[in-house]
Parts: structure tokens; sequence; C-alpha cells
């Protein structure tokens, strides 16, 4: 695993036990899904998402959705892999997690050692 995406895998870890997590963690959308089910069983549980785009990164689909909990609104995406098959979820937009899977894999700028 190359370091910028092993970065992204931890920072992603990390952010599992966030706040967002703690509000809306008996939602069905969260505490449902999980990795490996297809499309139509997340639709079964989470009903039509926002929004479905093709992801940009890597092959596959995205699903945007909108989570309300005490009248606090927060995105949640779930991402399919090319055989339609959840491979991620999280409180971000499918345009956020593009844009992250982007970032890990531009390549590292190191200083060199021009100290």
């Amino acid at each position: 695993m190359n370091k910028p995406l092993f970065t992204l895998v931890v920072v992603l870890a990390v952010g599992g036990c966030s706040t967002e997590e703690h509000i809306y963690g008996a939602q069905p959308l969260v505490a449902k899904v999980e990795t490996g089910m297809n499309k139509d069983q997340v639709q079964k549980i989470g009903g039509q998402p926002a929004s479905i785009t093709d992801r940009t990164v890597v092959p596959g689909t995205c699903f945007d959705y909108r989570l309300t909990q005490a009248g606090q609104h927060q995105p949640y995406s779930i991402s399919f892999d090319g055989n339609g098959q959840v491979d991620h979820k999280s409180f971000m937009t499918c345009a956020e997690w593009s844009h992250a899977q982007e970032r890990a894999r531009e390549p590292t700028r190191s200083g060199g050692g021009g100290y």
C-alpha cells in the first residue's frame, strides 16, 4: 500500500470514532449497511438516495444521503465498487470522498533534503 493511501485509510479509520458516529449511529444506513451489500439492499434500508454519481477515481458508483437527527443534518455517502457492492461508507458527500481519494493518489511532495 502506498503511503498516501495508507494515510487516507488511517485518517478514515480514526474518523469512524467521530461525533457523527455517536449522533447518527442508530440511523439504519449507519447501523445496518455493511461492506459487500448491493445497491438494492442499501436502498431497502435507506430508500432512494438524494443523488447517485459515478465515481471518478476508481470505477463504481456513489449514493449521497442526508441524515437527520435532533434537528441536525449530516451528509452520508455509500460507495460501491465496479461490481455494485458497498466498499466504503462515510460521513461526507460523494464529492468529498472522491476528492479524498484523488489526494491520496497524488505523488508525495518531499523537500528532497534541502535544509
